[in-house]
């Protein structure tokens, strides 16, 4: 006997829908909005006030609502700034900042890489301990001991004085980045290279190096920035003004019984515009180092 339809239809099971990820109705996050647009706040309107006050006049700046737009605007907080010896300023930042990133980042990846790639010896694993101990010392702690052995050494007041602990203290955070993202790498690749006869210094630059670009860019403006803005060691390694950089040169503008604000504030924005330049430049590489291990 034959099925009527109806009842091949009552035997079928049936079968479960889901609902496709675009039916899907999303619920707004409220809370997390609200959040993202105060922190928002919380940023811009510094920096905000910082712009607009640098435009303003000296005489003007107490009598005005600080958040208000400048009635008359002026560049001369900015001249003022430039003939302060700024240019000076400015190269000894470039100086010491070159001078102490890019031995630490050469000497870190090159490190980072024997750390990785150079087996399981107890020298390094010793060396990478250190390294990791690096990372609990502030520099607050270590300022005393730094001055004794810059004066021990006749540095003291040079540039020198300021690259050399700059180097020292950026290499550990810089070598621990650096092995994580070399550790990345598989060792197949590395393999393949020793096998047609590529050596160590060759798998280093022409393999490690250009996958872990990304990672080398993070690290080399993270420390940039670091040794831009120190303030610390400028203010004890150095007492003639020829020799300071830009965070010391603030100075220059606090006198005796009052601080010219609109001009410090001139000299902030002209100190940030390089490191604004550089995170610009390698603003690709920099958001794919700090992302790259939120994909795995």
């Amino acid at each position: 006997m034959g099925t009527t339809l109806t009842e091949t239809i009552e035997q079928t099971p049936a079968r479960r829908t889901t609902p496709t990820p675009g039916a899907m109705t999303r619920r707004p996050n409220w809370l997390g909005g609200l959040a993202g647009w105060l922190w928002l706040g919380i940023v811009v309107v510094p920096i905000y006030w910082i712009v607009i006050t640098s435009f303003k006049a000296q005489a003007t700046y107490y009598a005005d609502n600080p958040f208000a737009l400048p009635s008359d605007p002026t560049l001369d907080n900015y001249v003022l700034v430039i003939q302060s010896d700024f240019v000076q300023y400015f190269v000894n930042s470039v100086i010491v900042t070159v001078g102490a990133v890019a031995p630490a980042v050469v000497f870190s990846f090159m490190a980072a890489f024997a750390i990785v790639r150079g087996g399981s010896g107890r020298f390094l694993r010793l060396t990478n301990s250190l390294f990791l101990m690096g990372l609990a010392i502030p520099l607050q702690a270590t300022i005393i001991p730094i001055y004794l052995i810059i004066i021990r050494l006749h540095l003291y007041d040079t540039l020198l004085a300021m690259i050399l602990p700059s180097i020292a203290f950026a290499i550990p955070l810089s070598v621990l980045v650096l092995a994580n993202f070399i550790r990345d790498v598989p060792k197949e690749l590395f393999e393949s290279m020793r096998i047609d006869g590529a050596g160590t210094w060759v798998q280093l630059w022409r393999l490690a190096f250009p996958l872990t670009r990304p990672a080398v860019v993070t690290v080399t403006i993270y420390n940039a920035l670091h040794v831009w803005n120190n303030f610390l060691l400028p203010l004890i390694l150095t007492q003639d003004p020829s020799k300071r950089t830009l965070p010391l040169a603030l100075w220059n503008f606090q006198g005796e019984y009052s601080v010219n604000v609109p001009a410090v504030l001139a000299s902030v924005v002209l100190t940030t515009l390089p490191i604004l330049t550089l995170y610009v430049l390698g603003r690709r590489q920099l958001l794919s180092g700090l992302t790259a291990g939120f994909g795995k």
